[in-house]
């Protein structure tokens, strides 16, 4: 489905916005507002109680579990490229490459490393954070019980990452799969011999990986 001139949304994407949908009908939300407030989509996340859309003239809209602040963006906070949401906070990146965050810091979740620059992607777990750099290094910040934030040297130049709960995951510009953090359901456990992988994405106690050749 495309929610105006939008990118096409499929999967669980699908799902929060049927669902957001279906919320404001229920609520007596009539669909021209509907459709209006919805257009120009990009992208929606999903956090553990939360939502964020991010539209695709870098304003966002976030709704759900607001305990921690964790829908309550930072004022003026503008040119976004890229949002993701995390247990109980959410992450921002900016078209300069500046990555924000806010929501609950229980754990320094939120607490985005200083001089941290030239960030391509970002990715919040469910009490940690992962930034990935311009020079394919990845930092990463907050809970590191189950060592989710001690990013291994061994990596080589990263190209994607993904946070679940309490596991990180890296791929490489070589198509292989690196994870680490908390193995307890084998979230970390890469299956022997897997290569070739152009997406990956981490969530909860479960790692997914799209290989070339679909």
């Amino acid at each position: 489905a495309s929610l105006g001139g939008g990118e096409r949304i499929t999967g669980r994407s699908q799902y929060l916005v049927d669902s957001l949908v279906s919320g404001l009908l229920l609520l007596g939300e009539d669909s021209p507002w509907l459709w209006e407030k919805m257009s120009g989509v990009k992208a929606i996340l999903a956090g553990y109680g939360h939502s964020i859309a991010l539209f695709e003239n870098g304003r966002m809209e976030a709704w759900g579990n607001n305990r921690n602040g964790q829908t309550n963006s930072p004022k003026g906070l503008e040119q976004v490229i890229s949002v993701s949401a995390g247990g109980w906070h959410s992450l921002a990146l900016k078209v300069n490459g500046e990555a924000v965050a806010w929501g609950d810091n229980s754990l320094g979740q939120a607490a985005v490393p200083h001089g941290l620059t030239n960030v391509t992607m970002i990715a919040a777990g469910g009490y940690h954070s992962l930034a990935l750099k311009s020079d394919g290094a990845v930092v990463g910040w907050g809970n590191n019980h189950f060592d989710q934030t001690s990013v291994p040297s061994c990596l080589g130049k990263v190209k994607a990452i993904a946070a679940g709960s309490y596991h990180s995951l890296a791929l490489t510009e070589d198509g292989s799969v690196h994870g680490w953090g908390w193995n307890g359901k084998g979230q970390t456990g890469v299956p022997l011999g897997l290569g070739k992988v152009k997406a990956i994405s981490a969530e909860g106690h479960f790692s997914v990986a799209l290989k070339e050749d679909g």
